[in-house]
């Protein structure tokens, strides 16, 4: 019988911590990646080792080691995908775009869509060197540290949604307006096309979210996934080095990424922190607060709406790990283990939905 106990922080940062070797099922012909390396990747120079970063359930994640550098390369797996995941080419075009601003990203190489090369489009990225941090408590850090890692992270997301996408050749990266009942559609058909037992909550938030969403006020570049472990902080200082994992950006409402930031006060082990100050850590208020300074906003909105949204949506992201399980395309068993977390966040966000008057 699969465990199906969800890992603890230390079990996640064990399982997705270095590289291993490249799994059997994605595997590739490296001489045909050496090739077209060497005419495509400015600077490039063999031989190169390739090793498979053991984190992430989504794109396959490979260091390529040379005489003078790392790069990392990110692809789409290969097997039967869920329609508009796994798009790398975005990635691509998203985080070249924002490299030219100064923002915390990896430099880019090149895209790859010929899939001849290696079985599926790629791209390649600069690898950044720093610090994963995958417990969001930071048991590892003082208070003084924890503070301003946290305030880093804030400031670099609402940089983000600062950011003029139209003047970095970015203003059709994402439809215009609806993004909120845009993403719940969205995520309602991920969800349906992996479901495979019936959650009451699920299906009450599949009524109720698409006929209560919010008006969008502002649109910005939206990062999808950001959090503190996907991000690189520099070895020694309390700063943002690059944000990673850019699959899920595109333009929409920004408050649906800076909610996606808070849920870790909401159900995640911030929420299970007794004595927040004393540990170094702002309350939700006051970095709602501070967000709202920092992107210059007149008043917030009602939280709880969106608390719903999101404990929805990770419902609905784990639930299509678990059809990857199902359908042989997930990149490690351990997926298995989330399976737990569907029913659970999906009761808590049907309780947030309440507060916001479902």
């Amino acid at each position: 019988m699969a465990d199906t106990a969800e890992p603890s922080e230390a079990e996640r940062e064990a399982l997705n911590t270095g590289t291993t070797e490249v799994a059997e099922a994605h595997r590739f012909d490296e001489a045909a990646l050496a090739r077209w390396m060497a005419a495509n990747v400015d600077g490039y120079a063999g031989p190169v080792e390739v090793r498979q970063f053991k984190g992430g359930q989504s794109n396959p994640t490979y260091q390529l080691v040379t005489p003078t550098r790392k790069y990392v390369l990110r692809r789409k797996p290969p097997g039967k995908l869920l329609p508009s995941a796994h798009a790398v080419d975005r990635e691509y075009r998203v985080i070249t775009a924002l490299h030219t601003t100064g923002y915390p990203v990896a430099r880019t190489y090149g895209l790859c869509t010929d899939e001849s090369i290696i079985g599926t489009m790629f791209y390649i990225m600069d690898m950044v060197e720093g610090r994963i941090l995958w417990d969001q408590s930071l048991p590892q850090c003082q208070p003084a540290e924890r503070h301003a890692i946290f305030m880093a992270k804030l400031k670099s997301l609402a940089d983000l949604h600062n950011t003029d996408y139209a003047a970095i050749g970015l203003e059709d990266f994402g439809r215009p307006g609806n993004y909120m009942g845009r993403q719940v559609d969205r995520w309602t058909k991920q969800y349906r096309a992996s479901e495979d037992a019936r959650i009451e909550e699920m299906e009450q938030l599949i009524d109720w979210l698409p006929r209560t969403a919010p008006e969008q006020e502002r649109t910005s570049i939206v990062h999808g996934d950001y959090r503190l472990d996907n991000m690189v902080i520099h070895q020694t200082e309390p700063a943002v080095k690059a944000v990673l994992d850019w699959e899920l950006a595109t333009l929409g409402e920004p408050m649906a990424d800076f909610t996606y930031l808070l849920m870790q006060w909401v159900n995640g082990s911030i929420s299970e922190i007794p004595d927040l100050k004393a540990h170094g850590l702002p309350t939700l208020e006051e970095y709602a607060a501070e967000y709202q300074r920092l992107t210059n906003r007149a008043t917030m909105p009602d939280l709880n709406w969106y608390f719903a949204y999101n404990g929805f949506r990770l419902a609905a992201i784990v639930q299509g790990i678990l059809g990857r399980v199902r359908d042989g395309t997930a990149k490690n068993a351990h997926a298995e283990s989330q399976r737990v977390r569907v029913g659970r966040l999906s009761k808590s966000a049907w309780e947030y939905a309440r507060k916001a008057g479902a």
